[in-house]
C-alpha cells in the first residue's frame, strides 16, 4: 500500500496502557503562560528515564479557561498513581508556582481517582496558605512575592494508552526534518493527545534490553543508517535518515486518530516507507495497524 509515492509497512504500532492527569494552566499573558509550559514540560519524553510523559494538549483562550485568563492543557502521564501523584507535585512546585501570575486547575474533575495536588504543595506557604471551597472543588491560596499561587487541591486521574508510534523513513535528514514538522503541526492542538519527545519528535529511537547489564533500552540499531550493513537492517533501500513519533492519548480512539493523521501528513516526496515499532503484541494491548489506518 502506498500513499503517493511512500511505501506503508503492513505492520502495527504497539501501547501500553497508561495513566494521565490533565492540568490548566493560566497566566498573566503569553509570555509568562509560554515560561511555565516550558519548564513544566521539561524532561519528559520517556518514563524509561523520565518520571513522567507530559505535553501541550491544546493552548485556550480566555473563554476557555476557569479564570478567564489564557491558558493551556498539559497531559501528564505515569505508569502509576503514586508515579504520577509524585510527579505533579513536584513539576508544578519546581515549575509552575514559580513561574510569575500563573494557575492550576483540575481538567479531569469528574474523575473517580483523584491525587493531591494543592494539598501538598500547600506547606510551602509555612502555615499562611489559606483553602477556599467553590462549587465543590477545594483550591489552596499560597503566598508568594507577587501576590498569591491559586493551585487546585486535588486532581483526577483516568487511564489513557501510551506508545502510538509512526517510523518515518527519509532520503536525507532535510526531507526527514520537513516530513515530521509537517506531521507534528498536524496533530497539534487536535486534542486527546500528546507528542511527548523534543520538538514531538525522537532521533534516537530505542529498543527493549541491551548487551550491558542493567540499561533497559538502547539504540535501535536496526533503524541507524551509520550501521548499515553491520546489523540486520530495517531500512528500506534508499533511507538515509529515520525519525520516530510517539503519541500519547486520553484513549484508544484518540491515539488511532492522531496515527491516522501523521501517516496522512507526513508521506510524500523523499518518504521511502512508514513503519511502526512493536514488540511483537506481548508488550502493549492496544495494536494499531498501520494500512486499516491508511
Amino acid at each position: 500500500m502506498k500513499l503517493g509515492d511512500t511505501f506503508i509497512e503492513d505492520t502495527f504500532a504497539e501501547a501500553f496502557r497508561m495513566v494521565y492527569a490533565r492540568l490548566l494552566i493560566t497566566a498573566h499573558d503569553k509570555h509568562w503562560l509560554e515560561a511555565a509550559l516550558r519548564e513544566l514540560t521539561g524532561y519528559s519524553s520517556s518514563v524509561i528515564g523520565c518520571d513522567a510523559e507530559t505535553g501541550i494538549e491544546k493552548m485556550l483562550d480566555v473563554t476557555a479557561t476557569p479564570d478567564g485568563r489564557l491558558g493551556a492543557s498539559v497531559l501528564v502521564f505515569g505508569f502509576s498513581e503514586k508515579a504520577i501523584g509524585k510527579a505533579l507535585v513536584n513539576r508544578v512546585g519546581q515549575c509552575v508556582m514559580t513561574c510569575p501570575t500563573t494557575a492550576v486547575f483540575d481538567g479531569l474533575p469528574a474523575a473517580e481517582t483523584r491525587t493531591g495536588l494543592g494539598k501538598n504543595i500547600r506547606f510551602f506557604g509555612d502555615g499562611f496558605q489559606r483553602s477556599k471551597l467553590l462549587e465543590g472543588r477545594r483550591y489552596w491560596r499560597i503566598p508568594v512575592m507577587d501576590g498569591e499561587f491559586l493551585v487546585e487541591d486535588r486532581v483526577g486521574i483516568e487511564k489513557g494508552v501510551a506508545g502510538g508510534n509512526v517510523i518515518i523513513q527519509s532520503v536525507d535528514m532535510p526531507t526527514g526534518l520537513a516530513a515530521v514538522r509537517r506531521a507534528v503541526e498536524a496533530v497539534s492542538g487536535c486534542g486527546g493527545i500528546i507528542a511527548p519527545f523534543p520538538g514531538g519528535v525522537a532521533r534516537s529511537g530505542s529498543k527493549v534490553g541491551s548487551r550491558y547489564s542493567g540499561l533497559p533500552a538502547s539504540t535501535a540499531d536496526a533503524y541507524c543508517p551509520t550501521l548499515r550493513g553491520r546489523v540486520e537492517t530495517k531500512l528500506y533501500e534508499g533511507v538515509n535518515c529515520v525519525y520516530e513519533i510517539v503519541l500519547d492519548g486520553i484513549d484508544e480512539s484518540a491515539v488511532a486518530n492522531g496515527m491516522k493523521i501523521l501517516l496522512h501528513a507526513a508521506a510524500g516526496e523523499g518518504i521511502v516507507a512508514i513503519t511502526a515499532g512493536n514488540y511483537g503484541g506481548k508488550l502493549g494491548k492496544f495494536h494499531f495497524h498501520l494500512r486499516e489506518l491508511v
